[in-house]
């Protein structure tokens, strides 16, 4: 009897489990994969692992064997390979025409870049528009937008985001991008070298608390250590840049502290040539931040869509981890852009790399893709994207 009783209990356990995976979506197909090693949300690998894909979900994650495999699912070996999220890039540049941005989003799926954050120069409704389709679109990364950001007027430049000199116009402008449902506002506090008047608190205080009123984040580029200082003071949410003008000092670090949920994107510059220097510098900070404990996620500034891969490499030229750098890249970037994807976990959106190399071992393997999955689905990489 007892042994008849333990039968019905795993009878009943091993049908729960298979009915939770097939219910993911609906009745969906479900394809089981197994034996890769899978980088878990903290960067751990799971090895000889087994997950499933039910529609545009991951179903249960383990390892091969101990995974349910509901009947007519269908069955893929990977075996020899690493399995990591999709990539989320939270600071670029895209596009501003309908097939330019869209080509830009396709771009990126090629290259396992599962969503991408436009900060600041996207005018019109166009940007919105694509940010909608972008959710179910074959073959493309989705679409975040920050809408037009927010300067002080710096003629010669982009006129695209707000230029603003008061108060009034700058809750004006926060509550414009409210109407907007834009995914975070960005503000520039820079003085571009001297060549401009520099956004100051009593501008960029009212932004923040405007936007805040109206349920939004703010992000900020910036260079200087004490704007990031006077910035943290009026409630920033997040840095587009790290400290670029001197070491962050231990009082910056102990603000950095008291506001756990602020994330730092610290685009890295190049690290050879006239930019050495540089790099050498925001490198420091950056080891430092995340020796700290501080939030740190990836982006590229810019408009190129392998360029993530490189921005890993040179964060862990900085002193992170891979395992640490793959986290920013993916968990941390979903986390940041409020995405429901970033992680090979039941429930979240099925994007995923498979690479022919272990990127824990050397971060440069992450560009060894063999396959791209957005949403359950296989992106199409039969031919490169063109080189920009």
């Amino acid at each position: 009897m007892r042994q008849l009783i333990r039968v019905l209990s795993v009878t009943v356990v091993v049908g729960l489990a298979l009915w939770s995976t097939a219910r993911l979506e609906g009745q969906a197909r479900v394809t089981l994969f197994e034996g890769a090693r899978v980088i878990l949300a903290d960067g751990r690998p799971l090895e000889n692992a087994a997950f499933t894909v039910a529609g545009s979900q991951f179903g249960q994650v383990g390892r091969v064997g101990e995974v349910p495999v509901p009947p007519g699912a269908a069955r893929v070996s990977l075996a020899g390979k690493t399995v990591m999220p999709g990539i989320i890039d939270t600071h670029t540049h895209l596009s501003r025409t309908r097939e330019m941005l869209l080509d830009d989003l396709r771009q990126r799926a090629y290259y396992g870049v599962g969503a991408a954050l436009s900060l600041g120069q996207d005018p019109g409704d166009l940007p919105f528009q694509i940010r909608s389709e972008s959710e179910t679109m074959p073959n493309a990364a989705r679409f975040r937008t920050a809408g037009r950001g927010i300067t002080m007027p710096e003629p010669g430049r982009t006129d695209i985001p707000y230029w603003i000199t008061t108060e009034a116009e700058s809750r004006k402008a926060a509550q414009e991008l409210a109407a907007k449902r834009v995914d975070i506002v960005k503000i520039w506090v820079d003085d571009r070298d001297g060549m401009y008047k520099k956004l100051p608190p009593e501008l960029y205080g009212p932004i923040i608390d405007e936007a805040h009123k109206n349920g939004l984040r703010v992000t900020a580029h910036i260079f200087n250590l004490s704007d990031a200082k006077g910035l943290l003071k009026a409630g920033i949410d997040a840095f587009a840049h790290g400290v670029r003008d001197m070491d962050v000092d231990d009082e910056f670090v102990a603000m950095m502290k008291q506001r756990r949920n602020v994330v730092l994107v610290p685009n890295l510059p190049a690290r050879d040539g006239a930019t050495a220097q540089a790099f050498a510098l925001q490198a420091r900070n950056l080891a430092r931040l995340a020796k700290e404990g501080v939030i740190i996620a990836l982006g590229t500034d810019g408009n190129t869509p392998s360029g993530p891969h490189g921005e890993m490499e040179d964060m862990v030229a900085a002193g992170m981890t891979p395992a640490q750098v793959i986290v920013a890249a993916t968990k941390t970037g979903a986390e940041f852009l409020r995405i429901n994807a970033g992680t090979i976990a039941q429930g979240r959106s099925a994007d995923f790399i498979v690479l022919d190399a272990n990127p824990l071992e050397d971060i440069r393997n992450t560009t060894k893709i063999s396959e791209v999955y957005m949403r359950g689905v296989a992106v199409d990489r039969s031919q490169p994207p063109a080189t920009r």
